[in-house]
């Protein structure tokens, strides 16, 4: 996604635009494509009316009665009818009721195949247009949630530290871009994060985190084994998949990596904000 102006020149906040309590035309439109693509399109009048036991018919019957609840004398009389009626719904429902309608389908739909392909379908556009829900089996089931995003939203004003702010709303552009993402740079974004307000609390501009920590632990009574995890923490983002060097031939990084460390890192950030404030150290 192509950033605004305001967000280009830091005068408005990069917020977390994970879709949590909305879905917006661009996801609704796709995942109403891959409807289309994986169940309706092989959906013809004839093949849908000329057997009640057809199994697309079925599906129907079961959407009208148990979802709809509506009466099945009802039920359109073609699948010109039917589909308009299913299109008028969906794009006219609430947010909630999109995901209620495609996992009621992955449940109910006869054809096996058709509904994995149709999963596999919604957890791809789910992903690319940053929906913080995925298909897990046959059920919609949330990737983050509010306070997730209030995480990295908190840390993001992390006081004057505006090296720490410029990190994290990087890493949250790259993992955001819905275009090419860059989850290899949001992680590396993340941890850089943390390396700027330790070694603003360490007051030494070119230590490196696992330096770094060594001064700030004592300095705020920071727990060893935190501060060890956080320097494991770092050796991993130096190793797995080059992170911090080269890139290997064959990343595999994906959007769940980039978005644990970027939610990992806003919370050490505000949690070690807090220990300064309580030690009496300025930022």
């Amino acid at each position: 996604m192509t950033e605004l102006f305001s967000q280009r020149r830091g005068l408005k906040p990069a917020k977390c635009v994970l879709q949590i309590n909305d879905i917006d035309s661009d996801l609704r439109s796709k995942l109403w494509n891959v409807l289309q693509i994986s169940l309706w399109d092989s959906v013809a009048d004839d093949d849908l009316y000329r057997s009640a036991n057809s199994e697309r018919f079925q599906y129907l019957k079961k959407l009208w009665h148990l979802y709809f609840k509506s009466p099945l004398d009802t039920l359109p009389t073609s699948w010109r009818e039917a589909y308009a009626s299913l299109r008028t719904y969906f794009f006219s429902c609430e947010w909630y009721a999109v995901y209620d309608f495609l996992e009621f389908t992955a449940k109910t739909f006869p054809a096996t195949y058709a509904v994995e392909r149709f999963v596999s379908g919604c957890n791809k556009a789910l992903e690319q247009e940053l929906s913080g829900y995925r298909f897990v089996a046959d059920q919609i089931a949330p990737i983050t949630d509010k306070e997730s995003i209030a995480t990295i939203e908190q840390a993001q004003s992390a006081g004057a530290l505006r090296g720490v702010e410029a990190h994290l709303q990087q890493a949250l552009r790259l993992l955001s871009d819905r275009q090419q993402p860059d989850y290899r740079n949001s992680i590396k974004e993340s941890v850089c994060a943390i390396e700027a307000i330790c070694r603003a609390v360490s007051k030494n501009s070119k230590a490196t985190l696992g330096d770094a920590l060594k001064t700030v632990g004592p300095k705020v009574a920071l727990h060893p084994a935190l501060s060890g995890a956080f320097d494991k923490l770092y050796g991993y983002t130096s190793d797995a998949d080059g992170i911090r060097h080269a890139l290997l031939d064959t990343p595999t990084l994906e959007q769940e990596d980039a978005l644990f460390m970027l939610v990992s890192c806003s919370a050490f950030i505000n949690y070690l904000t807090a220990k300064c404030a309580r030690a009496g150290i300025a930022l």
